[in-house]
């Protein structure tokens, strides 16, 4: 199979779909690979490092796109690649289509196999290749929340662990899944006082296993969440729902309510976000302001430490990536059902349950397609 791999067009997106060492593996594979000049640069990875593990380097995406059996990617397709898509071609990356009516239908439209890294599930039913983007935005979420509470940033100008005879700041994590605890536990290694809410009262039985005295676990309800958000200094939005799109659990009379200069860091804004007042933003211009609260809601996170996330991806990717490129993409979907729920649109055909009822589209079970 002939596998390419594009630089990123997001702004200020600067992780990369392959790095040297994977394509070393789909090489030893038997497959060819294709990578656009300056691709892996963003992540410290030169083209002579993948010349030297025996990839191709192009000069233009458009080159690449054009000879790709299989597009490996970080973010979704932008307007300015739509036309690039080609019809059948597998285009395995982040999609986040719940989020994305367009995009949606430019995918049906083209009759492009569209694999989305976030609804790929293990056979526990977890889902492997979003943990590692979790885990880094997680962590990440309460570096840049502490940054913008301090006072040139905005922020009431307060220091996370506070110190000897003045307050902690008060850590408020909606979520308690991998970008919950990722975040829980950067808060408490800064001394932070930590409130993780949850709604399975399995999953907050183990935060409080794992956390102890350090977190207070609460059972998330409108009345619990509503209290938590008006104590809270840094509100951290972490909640997931597969493949669809994120319930606004902080609305906006809730914001009036809030501490003047607390922040919001909403990590769910791939999926539209928890918060009503939510709007994608950017690393270059990446908080706003509404009542008083500052609001920090860019969409890729994990982009800012982008030689940290991409080896953390990567690592995660190549298994799968690899068995499409070996088996093709449809024996790969019978044999492992991991992948197939990971396909979420098949030449023309809407085959993710969750985004087919989020746009009101017909579902079609990919295995009665192939």
């Amino acid at each position: 199979m002939k596998i390419g791999c594009v630089k990123e067009v997001k702004r200020y997106e600067f992780r990369v779909g392959i790095t040297p060492e994977n394509a070393k593996q789909y090489i030893l594979a038997g497959h060819t690979v294709y990578i656009q000049a300056g691709a892996g640069e963003g992540s410290a990875f030169p083209d002579a490092a993948y010349l030297a593990m025996g990839a191709v380097i192009l000069p233009t995406a458009k080159e690449v796109w054009e000879c790709a059996d299989m597009i490996v990617k970080v973010k979704e397709p932008l307007p300015q690649e739509y036309d690039l898509l080609q019809e059948g071609q597998i285009l395995y990356t982040y999609l986040h289509l719940a989020a994305d009516r367009a995009l949606t239908e430019v995918l049906l439209q083209k009759k492009v196999k569209a694999v989305a890294y976030e609804t790929i599930e293990d056979r526990h039913g977890r889902l492997p290749l979003l943990k590692p983007m979790s885990e880094v935005a997680g962590r990440l979420s309460i570096q840049v929340g502490a940054r913008c509470l301090e006072k040139p940033m905005g922020g009431m100008g307060l220091l996370l662990g506070g110190v000897p005879g003045v307050p902690r700041a008060n850590v408020v994590i909606l979520g308690g899944g991998v970008v919950g605890i990722g975040a829980a536990k950067m808060a408490v290694g800064l001394g932070a006082y930590v409130t993780v809410l949850d709604n399975n009262m399995e999953r907050l039985t183990y935060l409080d296993d794992l956390f102890g005295q350090s977190v207070q676990t609460l059972y998330s309800s409108p009345v619990a969440i509503e209290q938590a958000l008006l104590d809270a200094d840094l509100v951290i939005g972490a909640i997931l729902v597969p493949g669809a799109a994120a319930e606004k659990l902080i609305r906006r009379e809730h914001l009036s309510r809030m501490k003047p200069g607390s922040v919001i860091v909403d990590v769910a804004v791939d999926q539209g976000g928890c918060c009503e007042t939510t709007r994608v933003t950017f690393h270059d211009d990446p908080t706003f302001v509404v009542d008083g609260v500052i609001h920090y809601c860019v969409a890729n996170m994990p982009g800012a430490v982008s030689k940290t996330s991409t080896i953390a991806l990567t690592n995660a990717t190549i298994r799968y990536g690899t068995m499409i490129a070996n088996l093709g993409l449809e024996e790969a979907a019978k044999q492992d059902r991991g992948i197939k729920f990971g396909v979420n649109c098949y030449l023309g055909h809407m085959t993710c349950e969750a985004v087919a009822g989020e746009f009101g589209l017909p579902y079609e079970d990919l295995l009665t397609l192939v």
